[in-house]
């Protein structure tokens, strides 16, 4: 009989850890597993959910007084019985269950460990991730590194006139939060010292007003677009030249390995994600952190060099075929089920 896994999220309404959960709860489900996720109500998911035939409950997911997000979880495990339970994230693993399952926390950041204190085991998705809980008391044996895989469903190449960016033009795109760790201001500063350069920046965050602020005080309005958070990442990454991903702080980079399987070549910094990541000038144009001007030379060169372009987009298909795909990270994720399963029987 097939593993039962209760997926749990409490995340905002856009993220990149939101969109990693609903692909990893659709590939557990794609390759037999039984699944069943408990999220915030958010009307995207769970028509995606319905789409794909799974039964879905929601709940608030509000404080460790809300009662009504206690109940749900209570009638969920008693219908669905899980085996396994992966939380996603502080706040959802703060709510995560107890019973006869086991329960494994989910990390894509540096989270409060204090909200894990109920898992049996954590998952990290890049290896700092793991220093960093191994660090704040974990065991090693408790704590496993897995990838997130990159899923874009195909669509075709969003139209350039939809920004009035003209299609002979090179064309940046940029995805993420925006947030002063993805480090946007630096993209918006190197564009201004490429003048032929358009930069779509696809997301939505705290930083918006400051960003559009430097974009008007540059006197960028006319190339550099905002267009608040997108789900048709691949008609954005097929619109484009190459994808930027300027992190000033980021543990894993889900656009690098999005941008990877999409064929665009990506420049990036040397953020703790990205630099494990990425071979330098082989997958991908790395530059340090914070330094607007080897950004912009890094901008300049695939823009100027269509061989390097094709030498980045095919090393980075390779990359997703040895290291990335969804069926190498899901089977991690299964054997990992069964040996959490088998230990935690013994154990009882």
């Amino acid at each position: 009989m097939a593993l039962k896994i209760l997926t749990m999220l409490a995340g905002a309404s856009v993220g990149g850890a939101e969109t990693f959960f609903v692909s990893l709860t659709l590939a557990l489900a794609r390759a037999g597993l039984g699944v069943r996720p408990v999220l915030k109500p958010n009307p995207a998911r769970q028509q995606t959910f319905s789409r794909a035939g799974l039964s879905y409950a929601t709940a608030p997911f509000r404080s460790v007084l809300d009662f009504s997000t206690a109940s749900v979880l209570r009638h969920t495990v008693k219908d669905f019985a899980p085996d396994i339970v992966l939380a996603f994230a502080g706040r959802a693993a703060s709510f995560a269950p107890k019973g006869r399952h086991t329960v494994i926390g989910r990390l894509g950041g540096y989270y409060n460990l204090r909200n894990f204190r109920s898992c049996d085991y954590l998952v990290c998705n890049a290896p700092d991730l793991v220093r960093y809980v191994r660090e704040g008391g974990w065991p090693a044996e408790k704590v496993f590194l897995i990838p997130n895989f990159p899923f874009v469903p195909d669509a075709p190449a969003l139209d350039r006139a939809l920004f009035h960016t003209p299609q002979d033009a090179p064309l940046a795109v940029a995805l993420g939060r925006l947030h002063p760790n993805k480090g946007l201001d630096v993209l918006i500063r190197a564009a201004g010292e490429i003048p032929e350069l358009f930069v779509w920046i696809a997301g939505e965050g705290p930083e918006r007003q400051n960003l559009e602020k430097l974009v008007r005080d540059l006197g960028l309005g006319r190339r550099v677009k905002f267009l608040g958070w997108r789900d048709d990442r691949a008609a954005l990454y097929k619109a484009a030249d190459l994808c930027v991903y300027p992190s000033r702080e980021e543990p894993f980079g889900n656009v690098v390995v999005e941008a990877w399987s999409c064929g665009i070549p990506i420049v990036t910094t040397a953020s703790t994600g990205p630099a494990w990541l990425t071979r330098k000038d082989e997958d991908a144009i790395v530059t340090p952190v914070d330094d607007t001007a080897a950004f912009a030379a890094g901008i300049r060169r695939v823009i100027a060099c269509k061989a390097l372009a094709a030498s980045l987009v095919s090393a980075g298909r390779r990359r997703i075929e040895q290291d990335f795909s969804e069926d190498a990270i899901v089977r991690r994720y299964s054997e990992l089920f069964e040996k959490a399963r088998l230990i935690e029987k013994a154990s009882r």
